[in-house]
C-alpha cells in the first residue's frame, strides 16, 4: 500500500530532533525547541497546475498547528497544508 496526499497537502516523515548536544549533555523534552523539519515523502497537487517549489526528498521547516500526524506500517509520518510550508533546508 502506498499513502498519496489528495489536493494542496504535502506527506512529511517527521525529523526526530537531537536529545544530546555535541558536549553530550541530554536535553529534556520541556527544554527542546519546536523546531519543525520533515523529509517530503510525496506531494499532492497544486490547484493551480504550477510545479512546486518542492520535491521527495527535500527537507523542510514547517509550521501550523493544523498537521495530522499517524503511523502507518511502523513509522511515524504527517501531512501537512502547502501553506505552513516556511522553507528548504539546502
Amino acid at each position: 500500500m502506498k499513502i498519496r496526499p489528495i489536493g494542496e497537502r504535502v506527506l512529511l516523515k517527521p525529523v526526530e530532533l537531537e536529545t544530546k548536544t555535541k558536549g553530550g549533555i541530554y536535553i529534556p523534552d520541556s527544554a527542546k525547541d519546536d523546531k519543525k523539519e520533515g523529509i517530503v515523502v510525496d506531494i499532492g497537487k497544486l490547484k493551480d497546475g504550477k510545479e512546486p517549489q518542492i520535491k521527495k526528498g527535500d527537507r523542510i521547516l514547517y509550521g501550523g498547528y493544523s498537521s495530522d500526524e499517524f503511523e502507518f506500517d511502523g513509522e511515524k509520518f504527517l501531512i501537512i497544508e502547502f501553506k505552513d510550508i516556511l522553507g528548504k533546508i539546502e
